[in-house]
């Protein structure tokens, strides 16, 4: 699983924190919500085999940029799960801080990750 944060947001470590969380639960459950079978085996592989392997990269270019690296992953059937903040602490309401990509087959998640940099 790759976890894409908005780095034009500027938020605090704690907050990434929390948004990272809550993208890796949030994509988790909507695979199992899915009941695809073979998505299930990638969950099991990854959870089992992988050790549950997250990383995180920085993503630029906004909300735009953002939503470009959802679609690209989307197009490719990867499992996507965008976070918008509630808007409470550090930014503003609905700002799109995190996309998940995965659990996947990890040479496809690089196909689409491949140009970002660790955080």
């Amino acid at each position: 699983m790759v976890l894409c944060v908005n780095d034009d947001l500027k938020m605090g470590k704690g907050k990434i924190g929390a948004q990272c969380a809550h993208a890796a639960v949030g994509s988790v459950i909507m695979i199992s919500d899915d009941a695809n079978a073979e998505r299930e085996g990638v969950v099991r592989r990854w959870r089992e085999a992988c050790g549950q392997a997250k990383i995180v990269l920085r993503v630029d270019g906004g909300e735009q940029g953002m939503l470009d690296l959802a679609q690209t992953a989307f197009d490719k059937g990867l499992p996507v799960y965008c976070v918008r903040d509630a808007g409470r602490t550090q930014v503003a309401a609905s700002s799109l801080t995190v996309v998940a990509i995965g659990p996947a087959v990890s040479a496809s998640v690089d196909e689409v990750t491949r140009g970002l940099r660790l955080l």
